[in-house]
């Protein structure tokens, strides 16, 4: 039989912390070393357990979730951190995200789901919840969109969409068809971008345009 996962919580709500041991005591596979109902208590509590996963609130009285997450990680950088919040707004998402934290859970979701995710956390992986994970995609979307709407600021919009089409691979017959242009105005386009990105030729411009974040995935419509 493999070893049981070794875990420590820490809550500062006695009622959280009873119902989460109730649900691990119930997996053979899992090992809760021990308790804390502040953030100290868990640094202590986990150099003196050394567990293999540790599950904190988010927002407790004395140090937050977040901030025993950047200690811990100092100390021990491969040492996988779950933490159990009832709030999902983006600071506190991408707070943990820059902690260090390789999962973040709401504590609406059953033990299953949490079983699962210590799981997941003890063979290596990550977890987010779906809503979680919903709003991590979402900020980097939004922020590769705001990448290639930024990149040459010497181009105009224009020329920025002819030339985040051609980056794509699309040939200018596409790329005119695509921004309702003729072929000979996105050839005036091209001039312009590689006077003004000072490049010999479509190919070097490309490679220029990919390293700034710019070309659709997918052919336009």
């Amino acid at each position: 039989m493999s070893t049981p996962i070794r875990v420590v919580l820490a809550d500062d709500h006695p009622m959280y912390r009873y119902g989460v041991e109730a649900v691990l005591a119930d997996v053979p596979t899992i090992d809760l070393l021990g308790t804390a109902s502040s953030g100290r208590e868990l640094l202590a509590l986990v150099e003196s357990t050394r567990p293999d996963v540790v599950l904190t609130d988010l927002r407790m009285p004395d140090l937050s979730g977040i901030e025993v997450t950047r200690r811990l990680l100092a100390s021990d950088p491969e040492l996988p951190v779950l933490l159990l919040t009832m709030h999902d707004d983006d600071e506190s998402v991408y707070g943990a995200m820059r902690a260090g934290a390789r999962g973040y859970l709401l504590k609406g979701a059953d033990g299953a789901q949490l079983v699962s995710t210590i799981q997941t956390l003890a063979s290596g992986g990550t977890a987010f919840g779906p809503s979680v994970a919903r709003r991590i995609v979402g900020f980097f979307l939004e922020t590769s969109q705001h990448e290639r709407r930024g990149a040459f600021p010497e181009l105009t919009r224009r020329e920025r969409e002819v030339l985040d089409l051609v980056a794509a691979g699309h040939r200018n017959s596409v790329v005119a068809r695509s921004l309702s242009l003729s072929e000979k105005t996105v050839r005036n386009h091209l001039s312009s971008i590689l006077l003004k990105l000072q490049v010999e030729d479509r190919s070097a411009a490309i490679v220029r345009a990919r390293e700034a974040g710019m070309g659709h995935p997918d052919p336009p419509d």
